[in-house]
């Protein structure tokens, strides 16, 4: 018997019994279908950590102060500190000092409630330079950015994030108009295009940006202190070169050693590689439980395959007594497991793809299609089918003629 007409016999013999064929299938469908989407949530958390991240600026480093330590000796977490100045900032933005740095964009951030008639808003008012957008990557959905000018006048402008906006003014474009702050009126020049980007205290559309120095103003703040820094580099290529001067001008302007640095510093690439390393460890997590379901699934196709046998013991006999080789019945069988393995996989896949289009709008959670994991899940299903149909078909295939056929 060839393996066309072994094909059709195999296909014939999973069609007879339909039902059984398709519980058979279940678990390596259910299996599948849970490694696609396991694989596809992992693949979307990856792709929106990165877009947050980028979204924070290209070429970035963030320069955040250390810790604090109070009169009982309580230490605080990193950025509690007021070790970072606009001095530093300065200095750091020295060609001399740090060559391949571009831009520096020094920042105070402070939680503040905005008016605007009789609508208020509370949300981050952040002080800083003329750099900033540049140096953040951000860009202006209307109006304008401040000039150097009214920086070093502390003028009274302010450039609103585009959830700020929307919470302050329903009606009308903001810009030009006027939001009090602690008595402050401000005049709004500009609104910052979305960012989309958010942690786990900020959210970097709603905020309001002023001058620093018109910050200190309507803090009431005399001091240089800010509380980080944002660093572009020149490229990609010399962020470490980059990440090397800011620690070494960092280090002597505050007179400190690397192991007593007040300061600390991170770059996008470790930010990255903190979150995706959390995301892998969770896809790895679900995609052994979908892995036990797989297996369940194989042991499923084992078991079905081993009634089958039973079932056509008188068939295989009179098979072997027409002349079928042991080969021949082992393929036969190993055909059919193979079936189900593979039917199950493209239903599981078609499943997987289909929820990944579905469950984004349910969870608000980007899921992505992966060719390779879909290539991979119907070779595994393959691989199921195959590895636990050896059994069962070696039985059948061991069976004597006269044994079989005179069973009952």
């Amino acid at each position: 018997m060839n393996w066309l007409e072994t094909l059709r016999t195999a296909i014939d013999a999973v069609r007879s019994h339909r039902l059984r064929s398709m519980l058979t299938m279940l678990g390596i469908v259910i299996g599948i279908s849970s490694v696609v989407l396991t694989v596809g949530l992992g693949l979307g958390a990856q792709d929106e950590v990165r877009k947050q991240i980028d979204a924070l600026g290209s070429n970035l480093l963030i320069v955040s102060p250390g810790s604090s330590t109070n009169s009982s000796g309580v230490r605080g977490g990193f950025g509690s500190a007021s070790t970072l100045t606009l001095e530093d900032a300065s200095a750091i933005a020295d060609r001399t000092v740090a060559p391949d740095v571009a831009q520096v964009a020094p920042t105070t951030s402070t939680s503040t409630a905005l008016t605007a008639g009789t609508t208020n808003w509370t949300t981050r008012l952040v002080g800083t330079t003329t750099n900033w957008p540049s140096v953040r990557s951000r860009t202006l959905a209307s109006g304008r950015w401040f000039t150097d000018k009214e920086a070093a006048a502390g003028a009274n402008v302010v450039v609103l994030g585009s959830e700020a906006a929307s919470e302050l003014f329903s009606l009308g474009s903001p810009v030009g108009q006027t939001v009090t702050v602690g008595g402050t009126a401000l005049t709004v020049i500009g609104v910052l295009d979305k960012s989309g980007a958010t942690s786990d205290d900020s959210n970097e559309d709603d905020l309001a940006v002023v001058p620093v120095t018109t910050a200190q103003r309507l803090t009431g703040s005399t001091s240089t202190a800010v509380s980080s820094v944002y660093v572009e580099a020149r490229s990609a290529d010399v962020l470490s070169a980059a990440y090397q001067e800011v620690n070494a001008a960092l280090l002597t302007s505050h007179d400190v050693t690397s192991a007593e640095a007040d300061f600390s510093i991170a770059t996008q690439d470790a930010l990255l590689d903190t979150a995706n390393s959390t995301n892998r460890t969770m896809t790895i997590l679900l995609a052994g439980i979908a892995a036990i379901s797989l297996l369940v699934g194989g042991i499923g196709v084992m078991n079905i395959m081993l009634v089958s046998v039973t079932e056509r013991v008188r068939e295989i006999g009179l098979r072997k007594a027409l002349g079928a080789t042991p080969s021949a019945i082992r393929r036969q069988f190993l055909i059919e497991a193979s079936l189900l393995g593979v039917a199950g996989g493209i239903v599981g896949s078609l499943i997987g793809v289909v929820g990944a289009l579905v469950l984004p709008s349910m969870i608000d959670q980007p899921v992505s299609i992966s060719a390779p994991a879909i290539a991979l899940a119907l070779l595994v299903a393959l691989g199921l089918g195959v590895g636990f149909g050896v059994y069962p078909a070696s039985r059948a295939a061991r069976l004597t003629p006269i044994d079989a056929l005179r069973s009952e």
